[in-house]
Protein backbone atom coordinates (compact mmCIF):
# COMPACT_ATOMS: atom_id res chain seq x y z
CA UNK A 1 0.00 0.00 0.00
CA UNK A 2 2.77 2.44 0.92
CA UNK A 3 4.70 1.67 -2.29
CA UNK A 4 1.56 2.43 -4.34
CA UNK A 5 1.18 5.82 -2.62
CA UNK A 6 4.82 6.69 -3.32
CA UNK A 7 4.51 5.72 -6.98
CA UNK A 8 1.33 7.77 -7.37
CA UNK A 9 2.96 10.78 -5.73
CA UNK A 10 6.00 10.47 -8.02
CA UNK A 11 3.75 10.13 -11.07
CA UNK A 12 1.85 13.30 -10.19
CA UNK A 13 5.05 15.21 -9.45
CA UNK A 14 6.86 14.20 -12.62
CA UNK A 15 4.25 13.47 -15.28
CA UNK A 16 2.03 16.23 -16.58
CA UNK A 17 -0.09 13.62 -18.36
CA UNK A 18 -0.96 12.02 -15.01
CA UNK A 19 -2.04 15.40 -13.66
CA UNK A 20 -4.15 16.07 -16.76
CA UNK A 21 -5.85 12.67 -16.41
CA UNK A 22 -6.56 13.38 -12.73
CA UNK A 23 -8.08 16.79 -13.52
CA UNK A 24 -10.17 15.39 -16.38
CA UNK A 25 -11.41 12.59 -14.10
CA UNK A 26 -12.40 15.17 -11.50
CA UNK A 27 -14.15 17.23 -14.19
CA UNK A 28 -16.13 14.18 -15.34
CA UNK A 29 -17.18 13.48 -11.75
CA UNK A 30 -18.20 17.15 -11.28
CA UNK A 31 -20.26 17.10 -14.49
CA UNK A 32 -21.90 13.84 -13.42
CA UNK A 33 -22.75 15.38 -10.03
CA UNK A 34 -24.17 18.49 -11.74
CA UNK A 35 -26.20 16.24 -14.04
CA UNK A 36 -27.56 14.34 -11.07
CA UNK A 37 -28.50 17.58 -9.34
CA UNK A 38 -30.06 18.94 -12.54
CA UNK A 39 -32.48 16.01 -12.76
CA UNK A 40 -33.10 15.48 -9.02
CA UNK A 41 -34.96 18.36 -7.49
CA UNK A 42 -33.74 18.94 -3.90
CA UNK A 43 -37.32 19.80 -2.92
CA UNK A 44 -38.32 16.22 -3.71
CA UNK A 45 -35.01 14.65 -2.62
CA UNK A 46 -33.75 17.00 0.11
CA UNK A 47 -30.22 16.98 1.46
CA UNK A 48 -30.74 17.41 5.19
CA UNK A 49 -28.53 19.86 7.06
CA UNK A 50 -27.35 18.18 10.27
CA UNK A 51 -26.60 21.54 11.86
CA UNK A 52 -30.20 22.67 11.23
CA UNK A 53 -31.63 19.34 12.42
CA UNK A 54 -29.64 19.41 15.67
CA UNK A 55 -29.82 23.12 16.54
CA UNK A 56 -32.83 24.43 14.61
CA UNK A 57 -30.56 27.20 13.29
CA UNK A 58 -29.51 27.82 9.71
CA UNK A 59 -25.82 27.28 8.95
CA UNK A 60 -24.09 29.49 6.36
CA UNK A 61 -24.51 26.69 3.81
CA UNK A 62 -28.22 26.02 4.31
CA UNK A 63 -29.94 26.34 0.95
CA UNK A 64 -26.77 25.82 -1.11
CA UNK A 65 -28.07 22.60 -2.69
CA UNK A 66 -31.31 24.27 -3.76
CA UNK A 67 -29.32 27.32 -4.90
CA UNK A 68 -27.10 25.08 -7.05
CA UNK A 69 -30.19 23.41 -8.51
CA UNK A 70 -31.65 26.83 -9.32
CA UNK A 71 -28.39 28.01 -10.92
CA UNK A 72 -28.30 24.90 -13.11
CA UNK A 73 -31.83 25.77 -14.27
CA UNK A 74 -30.99 29.44 -14.86
CA UNK A 75 -33.09 30.74 -11.96
CA UNK A 76 -30.52 33.06 -10.41
CA UNK A 77 -33.01 35.09 -8.39
CA UNK A 78 -34.27 31.95 -6.64
CA UNK A 79 -30.68 30.79 -6.12
CA UNK A 80 -29.95 34.10 -4.43
CA UNK A 81 -33.07 33.69 -2.27
CA UNK A 82 -31.89 30.26 -1.09
CA UNK A 83 -28.39 31.39 -0.13
CA UNK A 84 -27.13 34.84 -1.16
CA UNK A 85 -23.66 34.36 0.31
CA UNK A 86 -23.12 31.09 -1.58
CA UNK A 87 -24.26 32.61 -4.87
CA UNK A 88 -22.00 35.63 -4.31
CA UNK A 89 -18.91 33.59 -3.38
CA UNK A 90 -19.41 30.82 -5.98
CA UNK A 91 -17.75 32.67 -8.92
CA UNK A 92 -14.70 33.45 -6.77
CA UNK A 93 -14.49 29.86 -5.57
CA UNK A 94 -14.76 28.70 -9.18
CA UNK A 95 -11.96 31.02 -10.29
CA UNK A 96 -9.77 29.83 -7.42
CA UNK A 97 -10.32 26.16 -8.26
CA UNK A 98 -9.64 26.71 -11.97
CA UNK A 99 -6.46 28.71 -11.22
CA UNK A 100 -5.23 26.04 -8.77
CA UNK A 101 -5.88 23.24 -11.24
CA UNK A 102 -4.18 25.05 -14.12
CA UNK A 103 -1.17 25.81 -11.92
CA UNK A 104 -1.00 22.21 -10.70
CA UNK A 105 -1.30 20.75 -14.22
CA UNK A 106 1.38 23.04 -15.62
CA UNK A 107 3.88 23.07 -12.75
CA UNK A 108 2.96 20.19 -10.44
CA UNK A 109 2.99 22.63 -7.53
CA UNK A 110 0.88 25.21 -5.76
CA UNK A 111 1.83 28.78 -6.51
CA UNK A 112 -1.67 30.26 -6.32
CA UNK A 113 -2.12 30.07 -2.55
CA UNK A 114 1.09 32.05 -2.02
CA UNK A 115 -0.44 34.96 -3.92
CA UNK A 116 -3.57 35.18 -1.77
CA UNK A 117 -3.28 37.57 1.13
CA UNK A 118 -4.22 35.86 4.41
CA UNK A 119 -6.14 38.96 5.47
CA UNK A 120 -8.53 38.35 2.58
CA UNK A 121 -9.13 34.80 3.83
CA UNK A 122 -9.82 36.06 7.35
CA UNK A 123 -12.28 38.62 5.97
CA UNK A 124 -14.09 35.88 4.03
CA UNK A 125 -14.19 33.72 7.17
CA UNK A 126 -15.67 36.59 9.19
CA UNK A 127 -18.25 37.22 6.45
CA UNK A 128 -19.27 33.54 6.35
CA UNK A 129 -19.56 33.26 10.14
CA UNK A 130 -21.32 36.64 10.31
CA UNK A 131 -23.78 35.55 7.64
CA UNK A 132 -24.48 32.39 9.63
CA UNK A 133 -25.25 34.48 12.70
CA UNK A 134 -27.24 37.25 10.99
CA UNK A 135 -29.48 34.87 9.02
CA UNK A 136 -30.71 33.44 12.35
CA UNK A 137 -31.86 36.77 13.81
CA UNK A 138 -35.67 36.50 13.81
CA UNK A 139 -36.30 40.17 12.97
CA UNK A 140 -37.03 41.74 9.60
CA UNK A 141 -34.93 42.33 7.37
CA UNK A 142 -32.70 39.49 8.62
CA UNK A 143 -35.53 37.01 8.08
CA UNK A 144 -35.03 37.58 4.35
CA UNK A 145 -31.76 35.63 4.67
CA UNK A 146 -33.57 32.45 5.75
CA UNK A 147 -33.45 29.96 2.86
CA UNK A 148 -36.62 30.34 0.80
CA UNK A 149 -39.04 27.51 1.38
CA UNK A 150 -38.32 27.07 5.10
Amino acid sequence: MMIWKIKMREAFQTKRSARIIAVLTGAVIAVAAAGYLFFHNPHQYPLPCLFHIITGLYCPGCGAGRASYSILHGRFYMAFRYNPMYVTLLPFLGMYIVARLIDWVLTGGNHVDQKINQKVLYVVLVIVVGFGIVRNIPIYPFTLLVPAGY
